[in-house]
């Protein structure tokens, strides 16, 4: 069923958004410390629709691996570690990266969404998550515009 390899792309890429999201809470520095709260609350969030999308596939058959990660999101990380050790550290590259991250899980909940394979609860719930997804991106992106 087309829909549970959507739920189970949207587990994956909300997993990634968590580890992307504590990863670049390690590598903030203290006066950048406002950030804090926006990045576990996102942490927090995508922890949450992972743990909503895992029930939905459970309750069609669907066993789900909450861990799984994608080979993408893994990549992503690994570019932010690299990136910091060149200095990528400063407030506009950690808000960017954010950013880029927000933008791979908006386009991921689009493609499902566009895809007209989704049905009663599971389209409220993906529809729902990707207006929380699209206001936390707006908010990083309004404070990656304001960085200098």
């Amino acid at each position: 069923m087309k829909g549970i390899t959507h739920l189970k792309n949207l587990i994956e890429i909300n997993n990634d958004r968590t580890l992307g999201f504590r990863k670049a809470l390690e590598d903030l520095e203290p006066v950048n410390a406002d950030l804090n709260l926006i990045f576990t609350e996102s942490a927090a969030q995508s922890e949450h629709f992972a743990q909503q999308l895992t029930i939905l596939a459970e309750q069609h058959g669907t066993e789900v691996d909450e861990a799984d990660e994608s080979v993408a999101g893994a990549i992503h990380r690994a570019w932010i570690d690299v990136k910091a050790l060149f200095g990528g550290k400063d407030r506009k590259s950690i808000l960017e990266e954010a950013e880029r991250g927000e933008d791979a899980i908006k386009a991921a909940y689009k493609k499902v969404m566009d895809s007209g394979d989704l049905t009663g609860q599971a389209l409220e719930t993906v529809l729902d998550q990707a207006g929380q997804i699209r206001a936390s991106h707006d908010r990083i992106k309004a404070l990656r515009d304001s960085a200098s």
